[in-house]
């Protein structure tokens, strides 16, 4: 496709790629994940493909009273979504036809969400086949959630792009699920850039259940107006080696929100860095994000709070709380508070520990065994997350999902 405004992007995105590769744990922000492992992996080339059985492992995936925008290895397919009963004020698309058609909307928002880029991002930006183009003009809200289902299905890295843009009051709800129809080893390479305009009101809920073999990147960069409310859900509780990355930048009294849960076992390794960066006065932020670890599991949160300088009446707390299930277990947490004015309330916490003793002991004594009791404390502590979510379909989904790993 011969656009040159986006000729131009890609072409630096490539050049830059060309020079600096995938991330090195050398970086700060990378020291705890070495993605070393995937820069070796030789890849397959993606392509389109179709299959009867795919209907099937999207309608497992789909979510009742939603409208769905299914991706099959990193390409639209209109087969298998679900946009029907939209109100025609609203664009929602493939990136591809925005791009052709759309471009007055497009061009001035893509690629500035964005503030620092890495490997991962230059990549995508130079690569993604597809992805969706969802915009809200003013006084618009979505009269329900709209849910992006990745599907994966070859051994190949699969870059999508997202751009989300809501109008001054406008709101809606956007869910991404990534999922795999084979137990593939696999890249998922996803960039979401999101613009929340005055007043507006978006939530976003992500919910990575991808291949024990896959590799997963996930990245998403929010700009919000002044008086916006963000808020974002996240569950990795597949892949591999999986890292996400959540920035957020906030104008006058806008609202954050980001909460999270990791659930890994075996060898799986999850990493999380989020960055809220508060650059004018007036914000409030809220961060709360839960690990649960067995076997060989790894975890990493990274959490940084930023108060510009002239941000004075700031009100932030980030909380992060881990639960190790193994003694060969991990968890390597760093939040961090970056300060410039002095005005403002600001406070963070970690906690790490294990199963209390004490209250497996009380459970026994009631008649339950060990192993149910241990996972009807483990349930109950990863449930606090799943207890925040509004909506019923993706609630009862997760908690199914959480309970396969703990019965009780």
């Amino acid at each position: 496709m011969s656009i040159s405004w986006l000729n131009d992007i890609r072409s630096q995105a490539t050049t830059q790629f060309e020079q600096t590769g995938f991330p090195s744990h050398r970086l700060e922000d990378w020291r705890y994940t070495n993605v070393s492992a995937i820069a070796k992996r030789e890849f397959l080339s993606i392509k389109r493909t179709d299959s009867p059985l795919f209907e099937a492992v999207r309608n497992n995936c789909a979510l009742n009273d939603c409208y769905h925008f299914t991706l099959i290895d990193g390409f639209f397919n209109d087969q298998l979504s679900e946009l029907s009963g939209l109100p025609e004020s609203i664009v929602v698309c493939c990136i591809n036809d925005a791009i052709k058609h759309h471009a007055d909307l497009l061009q001035p928002k893509f690629n500035q969400a964005i503030n620092d880029t890495h490997g991962f991002i230059d990549f995508n930006t130079a690569n993604f086949t597809d992805g969706l183009f969802l915009h809200l003009p003013e006084n618009v809200a979505l009269d329900k959630p709209l849910q992006i289902i990745h599907i994966a299905t070859q051994a190949a890295i699969l870059p999508t792009r997202h751009v989300v843009i809501l109008e001054s009051n406008a709101k809606a709800t956007v869910i991404e699920s990534f999922i795999s129809a084979e137990n593939n080893d696999y890249l998922t390479n996803s960039v979401t850039e999101i613009f929340v305009g005055d007043n507006a009101d978006l939530t976003l809920y992500k919910v990575q259940q991808e291949s024990e073999n896959a590799y997963h990147f996930g990245g998403t960069y929010i700009q919000q107006a002044d008086h916006s409310r963000f808020t974002h859900h996240n569950f990795a509780l597949g892949s591999v080696l999986a890292r996400t990355d959540i920035v957020s930048n906030l104008a006058n009294a806008a609202e954050c929100d980001l909460n999270g849960l990791y659930l890994g076992s075996q060898r799986q390794h999850l990493d999380t860095l989020t960055r809220i960066n508060h650059l004018k006065p007036n914000g409030i932020s809220r961060e709360f994000y839960k690990g649960i670890l067995n076997d060989r599991a790894r975890g990493v949160f990274q959490g940084r709070i930023v108060v510009a300088e002239d941000a004075q009446k700031i009100d932030s707390k980030m909380n992060n709380r881990n639960l190790l299930l193994s003694n060969d277990a991990e968890i390597d947490t760093k939040p961090q508070l970056e300060i410039y004015a002095d005005d403002v309330k600001c406070s963070h916490g970690v906690t790490v520990g294990e199963l209390d003793e004490k209250s497996i002991f009380y459970l026994q004594s009631r008649g339950i065994d060990d192993a149910t009791a241990k996972h009807i404390l483990t349930f109950a502590f990863a449930n606090e997350m799943v207890e925040k979510l509004t909506f019923k379909p993706l609630k009862i989904k997760l908690i199914e999902q959480i309970l396969e790993r703990f019965p009780i």
